[in-house]
């Protein structure tokens, strides 16, 4: 429910949504504006800290994937992944093409059943006039089955190599605790290949959806890799023409802290920056293999794109990758002698990135000599977007013109907001905390 005040003939508004739907966790709207001017526009972030980087001192980093899968219920895998890699990078290993590969096979799943839920359940709803998914299938029954069928397949991708759907626990520092059998991987292969018409289908679909003009210049950020689409190795990379190594983050990317929010704001170069599907589709398009690229062409989907609401595109696009793909590894699945190598911890500081459904993750811990951790910090994508977010807010809203009702207003910030798809559970990963006693 939100709160509307008018006042004529030149009204201020104050717009207050103390609870976003369709969002993953807790989070609010507030809008003020005075004599035609903005005075207040925040996406007012309140969960209280989650302290997983603090759970995490003292932990043997054979716990930390574990632990770091918690974060999220909808990517968990981004939040193993990140971790994993940064262990074993600082370790030295190199667990080998095979882990290489099922580590993208896990992720497509990740990628697919995230990109799913949020197009069919989350944000089109919004694009067609529905207040929610229920009501949206009631006139679409075949496009939400079909949004589901994929969701599914995606869980079950996810469920071939982590034990389970939620919060897996089949990743290790090294690789994997167990390799599927051929005939797992061959009913997953049947599946895979029915449901490439639905992913064309899908594609299809959001290509021909009316979607509002939202035109941002933000500096879009990604990982990127020349040999394939970038989700887990790779440089940072940005519309700015920046390219930087993991290691370099700390260098380039700064937090600082605001009233409104318990979760940083994220900085590249002193300016906010954009994470997220379409920030990689519209850096990594050419990686993308030629089915994908030719369908895109055929439909008149041109990428790079600077309309915000083509995110809902992108991640269509994302989907009929993450099957192509996992197709792509699982037709020429070969079981290992051994799923994972073993590693010998050292001390030092781990480092590395990773794509998350909702856009790129970073991960630092520091190592002691017996592999415990001593410091460890999580930077979610949803934190990183908070600038941008609030920065499109404003662009819109002012030349969407303030003198449309608070109700059009309240919609519009709304439907921009979901449209990043925003994990706010997972952005609160600090909060500073200063007492004054007298």
């Amino acid at each position: 429910m939100s709160k509307v005040n008018y006042t004529s003939p030149e009204r201020d508004i104050d717009i207050n949504v103390p609870v976003m739907v369709r969002v993953e966790g807790e989070g609010a709207l507030e809008f003020t504006a005075r004599e035609g001017q903005i005075e207040k526009l925040h996406l007012k972030i309140y969960e209280p800290p989650r302290l997983f980087e603090k759970f995490l001192e003292g932990q043997q980093y054979t716990e930390v994937p574990t632990m770091a899968a918690r974060i999220c219920g909808i990517c968990p895998i981004a939040y193993q992944m990140t971790s994993i890699r940064a262990i074993e990078r600082l370790f030295g290993a190199d667990p080998g093409p095979w882990v290489h590969d099922m580590r993208r096979v896990i992720y497509c799943g990740e990628w697919l059943q995230s990109h799913a839920l949020h197009i069919h359940l989350l944000a089109t709803p919004d694009f067609l006039g529905y207040d929610n998914a229920i009501a949206m299938a009631q006139d679409h029954p075949e496009t939400v089955k079909r949004g589901m069928k994929l969701q599914g397949l995606g869980n079950d991708l996810l469920t071939l190599l982590g034990g389970r759907s939620v919060h897996p626990i089949g990743m290790r520092v090294g690789g994997f605790y167990r390799a599927p059998e051929m005939r797992e991987v061959s009913d997953l292969i049947d599946r895979l290949e029915d449901a490439v018409e639905d992913a064309i289908g899908l594609v299809e679909w959001t290509a021909g959806l009316d979607l509002p003009l939202d035109e941002q210049a933000f500096n879009c950020v990604a990982i990127h890799n020349d040999r394939e689409y970038g989700i887990n190795e790779g440089l940072i990379v940005s519309t700015q023409h920046q390219q930087l190594s993991f290691d370099d983050y700390n260098q380039h990317f700064k937090e600082h802290q605001v009233k409104h929010s318990t979760a940083f704001y994220s900085t590249l170069g002193g300016e906010s920056y954009f994470v997220g599907p379409l920030a990689r589709v519209n850096l990594n398009f050419n990686q993308l293999p030629p089915a994908v690229r030719g369908l895109c062409r055929d439909l008149g989907l041109n990428f790079p794109s600077i309309n915000m609401f083509d995110n809902v595109r992108a991640r269509s696009v994302e989907s009929y990758y993450s099957i192509v793909e996992a197709l792509r590894i699982l037709k020429n699945y070969q079981k290992p002698r051994s799923p994972y190598v073993d590693v010998t911890p050292r001390p030092g500081i781990a480092r590395h990135a990773t794509e998350a459904p909702r856009g790129m993750i970073f991960h630092q811990f520091k190592i002691d000599g017996n592999g415990r951790v001593e410091t460890a910090c999580m930077i979610p994508p949803t934190s990183q977007n908070q600038g941008s977010i609030e920065s499109n807010l404003k662009n819109a809203v002012l030349k969407y013109g303030l003198e449309n009702t608070d109700d059009d207003l309240r919609m519009l910030c709304e439907k921009i907001i979901r449209n990043y798809d925003p994990c706010i559970s997972c952005s609160t990963h600090f909060l500073k905390l200063t007492v004054h006693r007298q």
